[in-house]
């Protein structure tokens, strides 16, 4: 121990106030130390020396003239100016709010709830963004396949799983021009877990309700991607259902036309030859239309298609 923390002790050995695991550090540091020793002797000898001499309290008129000289004195301060009385009322609010703790509860809690209603109020009545399309692993990589399409019950929502180098999925509208474009890559997949159904099914759906079933990021668009499947999907549910979502564009589009018309003659499923048929009704005043069904009324092997033709057939004998 050092002379100056053992003088520091000293003082308070004087006062009893020296802790005891303090008191043995300084005891070593004394016994070889007779500067401090000395030091400590004279410590106690003028503390007992002053025990001596009784405590006398000040007299009544000592007391009252002195407060009247304190009195004169502030007097004579001059006055704080703006800044300083803004200071002093600051602070002497504050240390009454600290005396209140309950009061600074209340109004922090005020201020919460104030701040929380606002952000609320803020939040409900911003206005809404459409719903962002969700990646739930997003990598730069050629789309393999689909694999898999859920669509949400009663809503515009629909979830496809799609192929790169790891599985992906990606939900949003069916509106949305990049879940269009993964359904039109359903519709081409070799996969045979139902995803070239539901991804025809779902453009089907589309194009009669009459919601944009033209252009596309490929460049034949949906309408372009239904007559493919009509065409050469193995399916024949699968070219049924493109087939439904055709017949919104028979009269208006050749290519639509004479994809129903190839159905019609070459399809390998009298169901969708006859819907075929069906959907033609509108157009049968068309000499190709005619010229096909009188072929097929004549010539084909199945005979329900046979007399339906005929039938069609019969119901425009008078349009030349």
């Amino acid at each position: 121990m050092k002379c100056e923390k053992a003088q520091q002790n000293i003082v308070l050995v004087t006062y009893g106030e020296l802790p005891d695991e303090q008191m043995s550090a300084l005891q070593e540091h004394l016994a070889g130390c007779a500067v401090c020793a000395g030091e400590l002797q004279a410590t106690l000898a003028l503390h007992e020396a002053l025990a001596l001499n009784p405590l006398v309290d000040p007299t009544p008129n000592l007391l009252a003239s002195a407060r009247m000289r304190l009195d004169e004195a502030l007097d004579t301060i001059p006055p704080h100016g703006l800044v300083t009385r803004l200071r002093t009322n600051f602070f002497g609010w504050m240390g009454h709010l600290q005396s209140a703790p309950a009061l600074a509860t209340l109004l922090l809690g005020v201020g919460f709830l104030g701040g929380n209603f606002s952000y609320r109020y803020q939040v409900a009545h911003q206005p809404k963004l459409p719903s962002p399309v969700v990646l739930s692993n997003s990598t730069n990589g050629t789309i393999a396949d689909i694999s898999g399409i859920v669509q949400t019950p009663n809503s515009e929502v629909v979830q496809v799983t799609y192929n790169r180098v790891v599985p992906e999925t990606v939900q949003g509208s069916l509106d949305d021009p990049q879940i269009r474009q993964l359904l039109l890559i359903g519709t081409k997949a070799a996969a045979t877990n139902g995803v070239r159904t539901d991804s025809v099914a779902l453009l089907a759906n589309e194009c009669r309700a009459g919601r944009q079933c033209v252009g596309g990021a490929d460049g034949g668009g949906i309408r372009g991607a239904l007559l493919v499947s009509l065409r050469y999907d193995k399916s024949a549910s699968v070219r049924l259902n493109a087939l439904e979502g055709l017949q919104p564009y028979v009269v208006q589009d050749q290519r639509v036309r004479d994809g129903v018309l190839e159905a019609l003659m070459h399809d390998a499923s009298p169901e969708v030859r006859t819907r075929a048929i069906s959907l033609l009704e509108p157009v049968e005043s068309d000499s190709s239309v005619r010229k096909v069904m009188r072929t097929v009324s004549t010539t084909d092997e199945n005979p329900y298609i046979r007399t339906v033709s005929t039938h069609a057939l019969e119901g425009t004998a008078d349009i030349q």
